[in-house]
């Protein structure tokens, strides 16, 4: 009889994770099709165009008209009259972002915490300062700026990345690791020579070996769609990439090595994945919390793992300018594998 190969059993229990994943069409496409949809469609929303103009109100009255005529010659507002109890109705709903008021001295009725309502204040003042015979004493001309990184799809695409590493590395592992278990497959694998570590390590080379192919398709779409490049070394991009993988691979084992359900383990990777879909400059950047926040935010794997695809897709910034954000991904990986092999279960 020909002797069959024996391989060890890291290596087994690694090729035998892959089958199973790849016999998972649901895991096929969040992996791999949901990156390139959002893409898509966010790529496609906030593409390169005018911006949209600004709603305003105009209260009823003698001035009405004038002020109309006056706000319809600003190619940023869009501009309506209305009654004055509708227009502050319409104010309060957020239909539009300011209303003037006011008979002979218009009044401005805005809310100061909206972005857009500010700059509706700006611009309706301007407007109608210069419709009554206010003269610019200077004359500026515009350059649009239209460079990679100044376009909010260089911004978003290594979020999406970086969100996209981390769901696929907590819930692909989490959810096998917890499968396994309630089909007491884990403890079937208690009488076998392998060690707790092997089936650890077979889980993360699992996850490595579709981490080249995941970030090259939605990178390449990113590119032929959009023209977004990466403007530091490749290497440099790889290696971040691999850490990251590592890091939200073992942050999943060490969430899912204690789980005894599906609806524990889903509970705890949302309560671990939310604050940083929201906090880690995913969509928006995180600047806009308050400073007390912002060493705790950067101190997230999510967030060091962002600024570090930012850094080198649209700065080209080297290893030596990422050494923060790098050491935090490395903290993080260890720490969540030293752990999770302490207090793993097999059932």
């Amino acid at each position: 009889m020909p002797e069959t190969k024996i391989h060890p059993p890291l290596v087994e229990l690694t090729i035998a994770r892959m089958k199973e994943f790849i016999r998972e069409p649901e895991a096929i496409f969040w992996v791999f099709a949901f990156p390139i949809l959002l893409t898509m469609a966010l790529g496609y929303a906030f593409r390169e165009k005018a911006p949209d103009r600004i709603p305003v109100g105009i209260a009823d009255g003698p001035a009405a008209k004038q002020r109309l005529a006056a706000l319809g010659k600003s190619p940023v507002l869009q501009a309506r009259v209305y009654p004055l109890e509708q227009g502050r109705e319409e104010l309060r709903r957020g239909k539009i972002s300011l209303l003037v008021e006011g008979d002979a001295t218009p009044v401005y009725r805005f809310d100061a915490t909206r972005p857009d309502a500010r700059t509706a204040r700006v611009e309706v003042d301007d407007a109608l300062q210069s419709a009554g015979g206010r003269r610019d004493v200077l004359t500026a001309r515009e350059e649009h700026v239209t460079e990679q990184g100044s376009r909010y799809i260089d911004f978003l695409v290594p979020g999406l990345l970086g969100m996209n590493l981390m769901g696929t590395g907590m819930w692909g592992i989490g959810f096998s690791v917890v499968n396994a278990r309630l089909r007491k497959l884990l403890k079937r694998l208690i009488a076998t020579p392998m060690r707790k570590s092997h089936y650890l390590l077979a889980q993360l080379l699992m996850r490595l070996a579709f981490l080249v192919l995941e970030v090259a398709i939605l990178i390449v779409f990113a590119w032929l769609v959009f023209g977004v490049r990466i403007r530091g070394s490749v290497g440099t991009f790889s290696l971040i990439c691999l850490l990251g993988g590592t890091a939200f691979a073992g942050i999943g084992l060490l969430v899912a090595s204690r789980a005894r359900t599906l609806e524990a383990v889903s509970g705890l990777m949302n309560f671990v994945m939310v604050p940083m879909w929201i906090c880690s400059g995913v969509f928006f950047s995180y600047e806009r919390f308050p400073d007390a926040a912002k060493p705790f935010i950067r101190a997230l794997p999510l967030t060091a793992l962002n600024d570090a695809l930012r850094g080198v897709m649209n700065d080209g910034f080297t290893i030596a300018q990422l050494v923060p954000q790098l050491a935090t991904l490395i903290a993080w990986s260890v720490l969540a594998y030293v752990i999770g092999l302490k207090i793993f279960r097999w059932q």
